[in-house]
């Protein structure tokens, strides 16, 4: 192969993996943070490798083998993503450093690939290196951070460990930690662990029994109550008027679910049907529970348990265990059941014949749904409600009009309905409700632009309906956190050239200068990012310029955050290069001092900056004399 199609096969490769990862669903477990973070990181590399993509120049043999090494370690992070959504959360939750230390060798792996990279060789624009040269910092950065242990959750697993009787606190704390805070989730739940105790051929040891004792406590706490706010309706009558602790006997041991179809095996243990087939159809020729040889496979009722479980259910008013619904959602891979189809379908018919009133119930319980869980933004978008949603954007009525957006926002997490998002023509009517709507629906609104501008192109449609002004006077006018809002929506736009010459036209740069220099606002980094990405084009170095930023600059250089200085160096560099009355500003104010200090203990991207700026002062020096 020649080296020409090798190098845009592996680039392929590349923009293929980063679409994948894009891709995968929210994380709600303890690995959250290292997930989003990870998941973050990688998404910024691909505007480098699209660009790659475009480009006709040919790459060399160490290029090919670089991008060859990085693409190695973005396919291990891609399969410790998914395998870190598809885990049980309790597994996750009592591994937690085995699973931070995976999560660390990726990162090295992809950092120090990345630093293998001849980039001033490739043929890229100075935005894709800059932001390439942020996203390689980032990941040295994070490479050298060990994750903060979370020392309650240690202390609330061991004590649920290790006490019969436990503190109801300390299982309501785990519930909301451990987000297994309704019955969905502890379906789900167990159904991970079944899943693990598939694929581990029962191999697990004592990690099994502690895995089932959590989560038989877990769920007993949720039985009695606790908490059911996020609950569907049909969740909750399952456990109004606090339901009876399922007796063990009654739970299937793979499972732990209270059972529907008990079969005993030829070692005398019983499980659930459906449980103990799937382990005997991998194969499997042992008893789960006794590990004990199996003489044969055949699978007997256990007419009288299930008797039992029948009148168990009758005397305490639980609902009979109902048989698995249909699958009739192929193309996503899950199950919905019929009562959640059919809630849907309800939904959906009250949004486009309903009244005001019905109209207003229905977007919010989309909302709601939406919010939940991955499953339920699946079901909705292809059940038709998006086109719905967008159409009540333009209604009279605030609530539902807050209702619709919020719900819009919930169904963008999912990276398909971005797309279905955007062809129902829903950006010039989410930009109306951020210029017209309820503070609310305004600051969810710019949440939701946020989420659609992921996708590039989505930039520059959000930037032409008008977006960037309304988003300004959000960042002005809003509470902290529609400030914040604007601010993340603002800057993943300016990453379109284009959009930054909107943004610095729409006067930005002025309020962007308040929140820099009012700490107790709280606004400073997000103030420092957007002027970093406004300073990298010249429209932007001149506006900024004007503003007289250096003294707050050189200020942020001095005190702030390790990332802070960082991008007020950049701004700096920015503004002094090819002008020499910024440089002699910068030294007016002591800028050199402190930029020998940032060169020393800086971040990678802030000693390069202080570097790059030390030799300008230097230059400007030699050129035309001391002051």
């Amino acid at each position: 192969m020649e080296p020409m199609d090798e190098s845009k096969v592996v680039v392929d490769q590349l923009v293929e993996i980063i679409r994948e990862i894009s891709g995968f669903p929210e994380c709600r477990n303890t690995s959250k943070k290292m997930y989003g973070n990870l998941v973050r990181r990688v998404k910024l590399l691909n505007p480098l490798f699209e660009e790659l993509k475009d480009t006709e120049a040919s790459l060399g043999d160490d290029q090919v083998r670089a991008l060859g090494s990085l693409k190695i370690a973005l396919d291990s992070s891609k399969e410790l993503l998914r395998s870190v959504n598809e885990r049980s959360k309790i597994y996750q939750a009592l591994q937690r450093d085995k699973i931070a230390g995976e999560f660390q060798i990726v990162t090295e792996n992809i950092g120090n690939a990345l630093s293998k990279v001849f980039y001033e060789k490739l043929d890229l624009s100075e935005e894709v290196l800059e932001q390439t040269a942020l996203v390689h910092a980032q990941f040295t950065r994070a490479k050298e951070r060990i994750d903060t242990p979370d020392l309650q959750l240690r202390f609330d697993l061991c004590m649920a460990l290790k006490e019969k009787e436990l503190d109801p606190a300390i299982l309501r704390r785990l519930s909301e930690k451990l987000q297994l805070r309704t019955i969905n989730d502890l379906k789900k739940e167990s159904l991970a662990l079944h899943e693990m105790v598939i694929s581990s051929g029962g191999n697990l040891g004592d990690g099994l029994e502690e895995m089932s004792l959590l989560l038989k406590k877990v769920k007993n706490c949720v039985h009695m109550g606790y908490p059911e706010a996020d609950a569907s309706e049909s969740e909750k009558s399952l456990v109004q008027h606090r339901s009876p602790v399922i007796p063990d006997d009654f739970r299937c041991p793979i499972s732990l679910e209270l059972m529907k179809d008990p079969v005993i095996v030829s070692t005398g243990q019983t499980y659930e049907r459906s449980c103990i087939q799937k382990w005997l159809d991998a194969g499997h020729k042992t008893c789960p529970k006794m590990q004990l040889t199996l003489v044969h496979t055949a699978l007997t009722p256990n007419y009288v348990l299930k008797g039992l479980i029948a009148q168990w259910c009758e005397n305490n008013g639980v609902e009979l265990p109902k048989m698995q619904g249909s699958c009739r959602n192929k193309k996503s891979g899950n199950c919905v059941s019929d009562c959640d189809r059919t809630a849907i379908d309800a939904l959906l018919q009250k949004l486009t014949i309903g009244n005001t009133e019905e109209q207003r119930a229905a977007a919010g319980e989309f909302r709601l749904l939406a919010k939940r869980n991955a499953d339920n933004r699946v079901c909705i978008a292809e059940a038709g409600a998006i086109p719905l949603l967008v159409d009540l954007l333009s209604s009279e009525d605030p609530r539902t009009q807050e209702h619709a957006v919020t719900a819009l926002l919930n169904l963008s997490i999912n990276e398909a309905n971005k797309g279905s998002i955007v062809k129902a023509g829903a950006i010039s009517d989410i930009v109306d409700v951020l210029k017209n709507g309820s503070m609310e629906a305004r600051e969810n609104a710019a949440a939701t632009l946020f989420s659609l501008s992921v996708i590039d192109e989505n930039k520059v449609a959000i930037g032409a309906a008008g977006a960037i002004p309304a988003l300004i006077d959000l960042l002005c006018q809003g509470s902290p956190r529609g400030k914040k809002d604007a601010a993340t929506a603002i800057f993943n736009l300016s990453i379109y050239p284009g959009n930054k010459v909107k943004a610095v036209k729409a006067g930005i740069v002025a309020p962007l200068m308040r929140l820099l220099t009012d700490a107790a606002g709280g606004m400073v980094d997000e103030a420092l990012a957007i002027l970093a990405i406004l300073a990298s084009h010249q429209e932007g170095k001149v506006a900024i310029g004007q503003a007289e930023p250096i003294p707050v600059l050189v200020e942020v250089m001095r005190t702030g955050s390790p990332h802070n200085r960082e991008n007020a160096a950049a701004v700096l560099w920015s503004l002094c290069t090819g002008d020499v009355q910024h440089l002699k500003t910068a030294r007016e104010y002591a800028a050199e001092e402190v930029l020998k200090e940032l060169a020393e203990n800086g971040t990678d991207r802030a000693r390069r900056k202080a570097g790059n700026l030390l030799e300008l002062l230097q230059r400007t020096v030699d050129v035309v004399g001391e002051p």
